[in-house]
């Protein structure tokens, strides 16, 4: 048995540094056939649980939704359109029900309004996905003027996690930030956090605000893992979903064929959130196992870098005045 794991273990890393093979819907079907492959989470793991979800009206975040209340929990969706979310909420048949918020994660003062909303419902949290995704155009920044990929994938996130600690605290809880593959090519634009300075490109923006997610993972574990929270960074691999096929349509068009379907790339953040014995946190993970966060010393974060970082992140995603308030 020994030898087949050794066997598996190898071939998944084989797959994962091909890409291709890895990434794409081969590479879970290969891997859910290997006995490396962990159990799943049983069918009532988050019975009696509230769970949030960003980006939750289509997607990777749709599918979160019903794979978490398909669990047992009460989803909470947040949205920017409560129309396209409350659609979602309807076609979810769990007894836990769902509710759904609005919010604009790129805006620190929407995301305020409704950690507060929150707070004042007082439900514990036991779960966070962080799925909400842009990936514009052109250069676009947020009502605080701040780049916009930034603003939804970092800035809004760790904003919203500081604000719901209180509820979040004493749940083993579990926050899992839904990062991309994409950030690999990408080294810490710590001199260009807001891309100013470079022609903007979409695909770069986006992988380098997820390169910028999984810095920070080390941080925001040590940071949140004092009220007993264990956080993830989860690459879904090639997921045939809106945002692929309306920002990347060539690659959408000749990957097609082997894009993931959502269940597939959804299924290691609901296995994260509902598996029994939650593996450490701080690292980051893709088809239930924990993966290398870069392959090359050019996009290697040192310690004094992540220092940095922080120390960007939090001022400008207003940390400090949520510490001052609680």
């Amino acid at each position: 048995m020994d030898a087949a794991r050794t066997v598996s273990q190898a071939l998944d890393t084989l797959m994962d540094r091909a890409v291709v093979p890895g990434y794409s819907t081969i590479g879970i079907r290969v891997r859910r056939r290997l006995p490396t492959w962990p159990d799943d989470p049983p069918p009532d793991a988050l019975a009696g649980r509230n769970v949030l979800v960003t980006g939750a009206s289509s997607g990777l975040g749709a599918q979160c939704v019903a794979d978490l209340a398909a669990l047992g929990a009460h989803v909470h969706l947040v949205v920017r359109d409560v129309q396209k979310g409350q659609r979602v909420a309807d076609r979810i048949p769990a007894p836990a029900g769902t509710t759904v918020w609005r919010c604009d994660l790129s805006d620190l003062d929407s995301v305020a309004e409704l950690a507060e909303s929150l707070l004042a419902l007082g439900q514990p949290l036991t779960g966070i996905v962080h799925n909400a995704g842009v990936m514009p155009p052109e250069r676009a920044e947020s009502p605080q003027h701040h780049e916009l990929s930034l603003a939804v994938h970092v800035l809004g996130p760790v904003a919203l996690t500081e604000r719901l600690r209180p509820l979040l605290r004493g749940q083993h809880a579990r926050v899992v930030l839904v990062t991309s593959g994409g950030m690999y090519v990408q080294p810490l634009p710590l001199d260009d956090l807001e891309y100013e300075r470079e022609l903007y490109r979409p695909a770069t923006a986006y992988a380098r605000s997820k390169r910028i997610q999984v810095a920070l993972l080390p941080t925001l574990q040590e940071r949140w893992g004092a009220d007993g929270i264990q956080v993830y960074g989860m690459h879904p691999g090639w997921a045939d979903t809106p945002g692929v096929t309306e920002s990347l349509p060539r690659f959408a068009t000749v990957m097609g064929p082997v894009l993931r379907p959502t269940g597939q790339g959804a299924d290691t953040t609901g296995w994260l959130l509902a598996t029994p014995h939650p593996p450490p946190g701080g690292g980051l993970w893709h088809d239930r196992r924990e993966r290398p966060t870069d392959y090359s010393s050019r996009t290697r974060t040192s310690a004094q870098e992540r220092r940095r970082l922080w120390e960007w992140v939090s001022n400008a995603a207003r940390v400090n005045a949520v510490e001052e308030a609680s």
